[in-house]
């Protein structure tokens, strides 16, 4: 999945919006106010910043160990960061993006 890819697709989710915050170089996807995912524009790979919970943090990380980390500029135990190297499938990318949605909603 692409960086435009994952703009389209996480705009298309209720009550989201993009800024740049921090720069040019990095799109924020909020909901409700709340960032649920931080694109890189400038990186290569690129890189997105997900929230997901704590057991599948270290889960994703053990799973991608080449395309998954510890959420960079993030704290470490709520946010991982994606190397988009398309080591991962677009499947799984579109339920990151999903599942980050679905946790700062609540």
């Amino acid at each position: 999945m692409e960086i435009d890819e994952i703009r389209n697709y996480a705009l298309s989710l209720p009550e989201t919006e993009e800024c740049f915050p921090f720069g040019e170089d990095n799109l924020v996807l909020k909901t409700k106010g709340k960032i649920f995912i931080i694109l890189d524009l400038i990186a290569f790979p690129g890189t997105m910043n997900y929230k997901a919970t704590p057991d599948d943090i270290i889960e994703q990380r053990d799973q991608y160990p080449d395309a998954i980390f510890p959420g960079f500029h993030m704290n470490k135990k709520h946010w991982n960061t994606l190397h988009l190297n398309r080591q991962v499938p677009s499947k799984l990318i579109q339920e990151l993006v999903f599942c980050s949605y679905q946790l700062v909603r609540k």
